[in-house]
């Protein structure tokens, strides 16, 4: 299979490409590794390859707006999520913006293999120890759920604005700028300057520091 590796570890990175050079049924032909997600579009582009291994938190481009690119092609490889990120909102939105499977990266070697059989049957694979759904069940003193306090809480902490809160909203359920500009009736362009606002907010740089800080406060 032609493979793209795109990881911003380069030790991590390197040892990925050495263990899936020495598989076979099927064998990997390593054709590019990349250190960030506009990268990985990039080679993507240029040798069409058949499986993308893909890290969530990257520079330039993360892991969701590479998926999200990649949804807007006729082609596409399928997409394996190789992630540290074991956050049930975090799977969720990488699933609902395209990724065929999400293995973490505590995984065996053995189960990297695993799953990109299940990928090539066509199949989605979802790494053992991920979990989609994470129940709650604390309630918050004053009688109030446990949401709408951390909401609260987590306003006053970051100085949010109720938009830039409704966006952030958004961004968790892996909406893109134009559907979230849609949806509150606003431009993309829009959006794009209150999300960069909320990154700074927050001390993130990408989608997947927002969606990790939210879920981190509870907030979804």
């Amino acid at each position: 299979m032609r493979t793209v590796i795109a990881d911003d570890h380069p030790i991590f990175r390197k040892g990925l490409c050495c263990h899936l050079a020495q598989l076979s049924q099927p064998a990997f032909n390593i054709v590019a590794e990349t250190g960030n997600g506009r990268q990985a579009l990039q080679a993507c582009e240029e040798y069409e390859p058949e499986l993308l291994v893909l890290d969530m938190n990257m520079p330039v481009l993360d892991g969701i707006g590479v998926l999200d690119a990649l949804e807007e092609k006729a082609t596409k490889p399928y997409t394996l999520v190789l992630s540290a990120y074991e956050h049930p909102k975090m799977i969720r939105a990488a699933l609902d913006a395209g990724a065929d499977g999400y293995l973490l990266k505590s995984a065996k070697l053995e189960d990297l293999h695993a799953a990109v059989k299940t990928l090539l049957k066509g199949e989605t694979f979802i790494s053992e120890g991920a979990q989609l759904n994470k129940p709650r069940s604390r309630r918050a003193k004053n009688g109030l759920s446990e949401k709408y306090a951390a909401v609260d809480v987590f306003v006053k902490k970051y100085n949010l604005t109720k938009r830039e809160l409704e966006i952030l909203e958004l961004i968790t359920q892996a909406l893109s700028n134009k559907e979230i500009g849609k949806t509150l009736y606003i431009s993309d362009q829009t959006v794009s300057v209150h999300r960069k606002n909320i990154m700074r907010k927050l001390g993130v740089s990408n989608t997947a520091g927002l969606i990790k800080t939210a879920y981190d406060h509870c907030l979804v």
